[in-house]
């Protein structure tokens, strides 16, 4: 991969595929839902030849308002003097919950965060991103969210990119840990 052309470099491209064999490995598709990356996810997953069979779709919900209409944020978690806001635990796992309900997928990458250069404060500097996942083990259970907050360094790029590399990490890890299971009660 030319990285001087494209964000997707060959570490985000590695990443990429191996989720994809192991969403193909389950049979399972997974959908982005997507602020401070700004799609980047998707595109990551989708610059891998044959992601039609395990991608599903991506949600960009830069504005609150669109995080409220698409993917079902609850407006008391973004809105008001006591809400925690669109960067927070709260919000991503909301996020991840609408990507899963909009899109039909069995598993979900949700990010938001303050890239920068402006936007942070000092309870939520710049640099500071939530990332929420889930896979359901089928469709129609409650899926298990998994969500963590990062203090990424660097300037707006840098700090999305170590977003995009950690979304796809932790879904790596989630589908790791899902195949091993899945042997274990098989096996």
């Amino acid at each position: 991969m030319d990285s001087v052309n494209t964000p997707i470099d060959d570490t985000l491209f590695a990443l990429s595929s191996k989720c994809g064999e192991l969403l193909l490995q389950q049979g399972w598709r997974v959908t982005a839902a997507e602020s401070c990356t700004g799609g980047w996810v998707a595109q990551a997953i989708t610059s891998v030849a044959g992601s039609a069979d395990w991608f599903e779709c991506g949600f960009v919900t830069y504005a609150n308002r669109i995080k409220q209409q698409l993917l079902k944020v609850p407006a008391e978690l973004l809105e008001g003097a006591g809400a925690p806001g669109a960067v927070s635990e709260e919000t991503v796992r909301a996020m991840v919950r609408g990507a899963l309900k909009g899109s039909g997928a069995d598993c979900a990458i949700a990010t938001t965060g303050i890239a920068g250069p402006g936007g942070g404060s000092k309870s939520k500097p710049v640099g500071t991103v939530w990332i929420g996942w889930a896979c359901r083990p089928q469709q129609g259970a409650e899926p298990e969210i998994h969500a963590e907050v990062f203090h990424f360094d660097g300037a707006r790029e840098a700090v999305r990119r170590q977003t995009v590399a950690r979304a796809l990490e932790g879904l790596l890890a989630l589908l790791q840990a899902s195949l091993q299971a899945s042997s274990e009660n098989t096996g």
